[in-house]
């Protein structure tokens, strides 16, 4: 007896649900960008704060506690006066954040090539009357 289609949907989505979760939360703008900036070592959030530019105060706050939340950052307050704050990578976000260096080297090897791709995308798009470029023929 073979699967329905939504069958295979559910499998699909049951499988993927896990990955878009994760992704959703390491993939943003600003986890990325703590993650790379907290890989130096023990770093504090007004370190922080300067490193990663335009981010606000709560955002940055928000994203601490989020990646925190999710095991990728450990939070040690030293008892000083005042409290000294320090954010780390944890194992688990070094293993990310190698992950992560394989893809920003490969978005730097290819940034031309992706660059001429839209360029010549964007210049048969505006020669369609709908604005569209038309389907081409797979190779």
């Amino acid at each position: 007896m073979s699967r329905s289609h939504t069958d295979v949907s559910e499998e699909v989505t049951a499988e993927a649900c896990p990955l878009v979760e994760v992704l959703d939360h390491v993939a943003g703008k600003w986890s990325i960008s703590i993650l790379v900036a907290a890989a130096r070592g023990p770093v504090r959030f007004t370190e922080l704060e300067r490193s990663i530019e335009g981010i606000s105060r709560r955002m940055l706050t928000l994203n601490l506690r989020k990646l925190e939340r999710d095991g990728l950052l450990t939070r040690t307050v030293h008892p000083t006066v005042p409290p000294k704050v320090e954010y780390d990578l944890t194992a688990m976000a070094r293993e990310l954040y190698s992950s992560l260096t394989g893809l920003m080297e490969w978005a730097e090897r290819h940034r031309g090539a992706i660059t001429r791709a839209r360029a010549a995308y964007d210049a048969t798009a505006s020669a369609e009357p709908s604005g569209q470029p038309s389907p081409q023929p797979v190779h």
